[in-house]
């Protein structure tokens, strides 16, 4: 992991591979953000022309490269675009710097130490950038020889302006890395191949890191699931050689009032079952536990960063494949809250398992259920690769939700749960069928899974199918392949449902 320390201002004594400044798009030419100015000095005050010779221009993501003159100890400067100016007398927003910083760290792989003169003016953007950087260095390496075409990811940030000893900073900064830190461990997770990460070995890495953190970890094995009659899990997993299992992750604080509960839906690989899923959409199946995956990362967080709240995290692990064991379309499944569910597409599996962890967490009375998952190939209709969708039973809580999502930098967008859809999955033969309309199937999925929440309790379902992993290539502080989607949104509604903002 990328080492990050803060640093006071002021960058001509100090050694570095590379010193880091922004620059913004004015009207004639590339503007010098605030931080850049000892650098400036020491191109005699005419670094924003140098630029603009070599044909910079300031744009959001730009990045240009130039030697450093005599009056640094950095080996050359590296200038990243930070788009328009702002307005009078606004600043630049945490999410400009947290991609501005990502997209600089993911190109200074191969550099051992850098040092960030990027424009701060609270400690929120001493968070923003010290978040973005850690997570614009990150490389999933593990499988290749020489990993990343042959060079380390950015081994050391230096963030200038800083005041190491104010407490603001310093609180900013450990929270930053603690996150990134963890959401990159989500995004091993995703990226790890399926024949090295099935649901026991999955459970294997959360109990390590329970033992770690001091978070308490109770994993359900097959013969458990049985005896508590897991029919939704177990019928998901009955395909499979790699036996399925939940993952109850604890975290307890003595000063907390409130408490949430996470599902994570944690299909470690996703066939489609008997209903196989066609040429060209199996390869990238691996990822269909991101939302586990990102459970997993925040009740980590949660416990890292010492939250007053009760962190409850559930990961509903199954691998989904035919075989002669398999659930069959036409199979009716008993789940764990008693209802019986006909299943007619066993592609439709992720909802199974996160119905039987959701009916279970509610058995706890959690102050509020969110779920999380790369549920449904629909909701990436609606809303493209990059924005989840947020569903819930209450309107104000996905409201906040939404709120706390686009405050974070992660997009998001409220989708309604419409009462018609649900006879769609009217069953002759069972209580309720595993699908419903193909018109709206993300909202469909939505209503099922709200069939299995309990009583008077708060929910939501996060539906990150889009997000969770990107097959495109690599922008600002969002890698190829696994993402981290909704870690940074958990994590924030955690801390606010501790302060009691949420009601």
């Amino acid at each position: 992991m990328t080492a990050l320390t803060l640093k006071p201002a002021g960058t001509a004594t100090l050694r570095a591979d590379a010193v880091v400044v922004a620059v913004a798009k004015g009207d004639k030419g590339p503007v010098l953000a605030a931080g850049a100015e000892a650098v400036d000095k020491a191109f005699g005050g005419k670094l924003a022309t140098v630029l603009d010779t070599l044909g910079a221009s300031g744009g959001e993501g730009e990045i240009t490269r130039l030697p450093a003159p005599d009056g640094l100890k950095a080996s050359f400067v590296v200038a990243v675009g930070l788009g328009a100016l702002p307005e009078k007398d606004d600043t630049y927003g945490t999410e400009t710097l947290r991609r501005a910083a990502g997209t600089v760290a993911r190109s200074l792989a191969g550099t051992d130490k850098a040092a960030f003169a990027l424009p701060i003016e609270a400690a929120e953007d001493i968070e923003a950038i010290a978040e973005g950087a850690l997570l614009g260095a990150y490389a999933f390496t593990a499988y290749q020889e020489k990993g990343n075409g042959g060079k380390a990811p950015l081994g050391e940030i230096l963030l200038l302006g800083a005041k190491p000893r104010d407490k603001a900073h310093k609180a900013a900064a450990e929270r930053a890395i603690a996150v990134a830190e963890e959401i990159n461990r989500a995004r091993d997770l995703v990226n790890t191949p399926p024949n090295d990460l099935d649901p026991e070995a999955f459970a294997a890495v959360a109990t390590a890191a329970g033992k770690e953190h001091g978070i308490k970890v109770q994993v359900l094995d097959e013969k458990a699931l049985l005896k508590g009659g897991y029919g939704g899990i177990l019928g998901v997993g009955a395909g499979s050689q790699s036996p399925p299992r939940l993952v109850k992750l604890s975290y307890t604080s003595s000063k907390a009032k409130k408490s949430l509960a996470l599902v994570g839906k944690g299909i470690t690989y996703d066939s489609g079952g008997i209903s196989l899923k066609p040429a060209g959409h199996n390869e990238t199946m691996k990822c269909d536990m991101a939302g586990a995956a990102a459970v997993f990362a925040t009740v980590v967080a949660a416990a890292r960063l010492g939250l007053e709240v009760n962190v409850t995290g559930w990961l509903a692990l199954a691998e989904n494949m035919p075989s002669g064991s398999a659930t069959r379309p036409g199979d009716v499944l008993r789940m764990y809250s008693g209802k019986t569910v006909e299943v007619l597409n066993t592609d439709a599996e992720g909802r199974l398992v996160l119905a039987d962890a959701i009916a279970r967490a509610s058995e706890e009375k959690p102050d509020a259920i969110v779920d999380v998952a790369t549920l449904t190939g629909a909701m990436m209709v609606a809303l493209g690769g990059k924005t989840f969708g947020v569903m819930a039973n209450d309107d104000a809580f996905r409201a906040a939700i939404h709120s706390i999502a686009e405050e974070v930098g992660e997009p998001s967008w409220p989708m309604p749960l419409p009462a018609d859809l649900r006879a769609g999955m009217d069953s002759s033969t069972a209580d309720i069928k595993n699908i419903g309309d193909r018109m709206g199937g993300g909202l469909v999925a939505g209503l099922f899974l709200k069939e299995f929440v309990g009583e008077g309790i708060t929910w939501a379902h996060l539906d990150i199918a889009g997000p969770a992993f990107n097959e495109g290539g690599a922008s600002g502080y969002t890698p190829k392949g696994g993402t981290g989607a909704s870690v940074r949104t958990l994590v924030k509604l955690a801390e606010r449902t501790a302060a009691g903002d949420l009601g």
